[in-house]
């Protein structure tokens, strides 16, 4: 698994690099130090996961991810951030992001949400969570049972959406129409009682969910 850790301090560059390398033995780390330098590292290669400071030089916050997610469309990325208000980690999530990790965070759950990204899962602090309001009685979100009668298909395209991917790419990955796409989403978000990608990403981190 190849990982980008992309912040301007090196230390904390490197202190997070030594915190993945304990999680797992086949990891290959690259660092920069600011958005034209990550830009630069995924010109050279293809990243699993990347792993971005919210603040800084030149080109920063949802610029600097956006034009992550432009230039590297099939990875997972993660943001870190001082800030912890829920609405700015609504709207990274709604940018593309695939999880979102407050940098005051404790080093067990700095290690707990490492490794579940590195698992492929989705971290989200939980006053993020508690912050969103309850779904209506109509729509409330469906426990295991449900999610498991999607076909592996379904869940497969629902994986890599909460990843950040668009359709695009999502069909490229699994061989199909964007249309097929968008209907085996369609399904999921029936399923979990949402809407739309972000609202799956919340959903499903809330229920607690295995997808």
């Amino acid at each position: 698994m190849n990982i980008l850790l992309v912040d301007d301090h090196e230390l904390f560059r490197e202190g997070l690099q030594l915190l993945l390398a304990d999680l797992d033995d086949d990891l290959n780390f690259s660092q920069a130090s600011n958005c034209a330098a990550a830009l630069e590292r995924i010109g050279e290669q293809s990243f699993d996961v990347i792993v971005l400071d919210f603040h800084l030089p030149g080109l920063q916050r949802f610029d600097a991810l956006r034009a992550v997610r432009a230039h590297a469309e099939e990875a997972a990325i993660v943001v870190l951030s001082a800030e912890e208000d829920p609405t700015l980690i609504r709207q990274v999530i709604d940018e593309g992001a695939a999880g979102f990790i407050p940098k005051a965070s404790s080093h067990a759950v700095m290690m707990a949400a490492l490794r579940l990204i590195l698992a492929g899962g989705t971290y989200l602090p939980p006053h993020a969570l508690a912050s969103e309001a309850p779904p209506p009685a109509s729509a409330e979100i469906p426990q295991a049972g449900p999610v498991a009668r999607l076909t592996e298909r379904q869940l497969s395209t629902l994986r890599l959406a909460m990843l950040g991917k668009s359709n695009k790419v999502i069909a490229r990955e699994m061989d199909l129409s964007e249309a097929t796409v968008k209907a085996h989403l369609a399904e999921c978000f029936k399923r979990l009682g949402v809407h739309n990608r972000t609202e799956a990403v919340f959903a499903v981190a809330r229920a607690g969910l295995k997808i």
